[in-house]
């Protein structure tokens, strides 16, 4: 766009503004609109190649940052080697099972998101209760809230089941002493 002002010692009026609109310009910018352009050192690689290794980084960069938000996993400072590696190995598989979950939501759920579902299931909880008997053992019940409606939704329209509520177990300090399950 070309604009004409008028000169400092005139005044200014509406009519003594002009402009020319560019029409091949802004049919150039137009025709790039959404389109990327790509500077790189690596000139023996093809184009596509270098498409694909550009993906690749705005995969990795956005796994960083879910593994930040969605999975809120934080720096810890560990002291000792194995204990970083066992970090990072956690960090890994709670990645691994967002990344499948995605993959999973793509194919069953279009437009859900692995934070919505979590967020969703989050109102469900585990829970071990440990009632002692008069003999010194421990009857261990393994329970799970019951999902409400839109969880029991949320896990039919992803084709996924509870397993079945564990039966009881008798538990004593002496691992050998453990009984297998008794139905009540």
């Amino acid at each position: 766009m070309q604009i004409d002002l008028p000169p400092r010692n005139q005044p200014r009026k509406t009519h003594s503004f002009t402009f020319l609109l560019n029409r091949a310009r802004l049919r150039q910018v137009r025709r790039r609109e959404g389109h990327y352009l790509l500077r790189s050192n690596l000139s023996q690689d093809s184009p596509a190649k270098l498409w694909q290794l550009y993906i690749q980084l705005t995969e990795v960069e956005q796994a960083f940052k879910e593994l930040k938000s969605d999975l809120a996993i934080r720096p810890i400072h560990h002291q000792k080697d194995e204990r970083i590696e066992a970090h990072i190995f956690v960090a890994f598989l709670a990645y691994c099972l967002q990344v499948t979950l995605k993959a999973r939501l793509r194919s069953l759920a279009t437009g859900l998101t692995p934070r919505a579902v979590l967020q969703k299931l989050a109102g469900m909880q585990m829970v071990d209760v440990r009632l002692p008997t008069t003999d010194g053992r421990e009857l261990l019940l393994t329970r799970y809230t019951e999902p409400d409606a839109d969880q029991r939704l949320l896990l039919a329209h992803l084709k996924m089941q509870l397993p079945k509520q564990s039966p009881p177990k008798i538990v004593s300090s002496n691992p050998a002493a453990t009984t297998a399950p008794t139905s009540m």
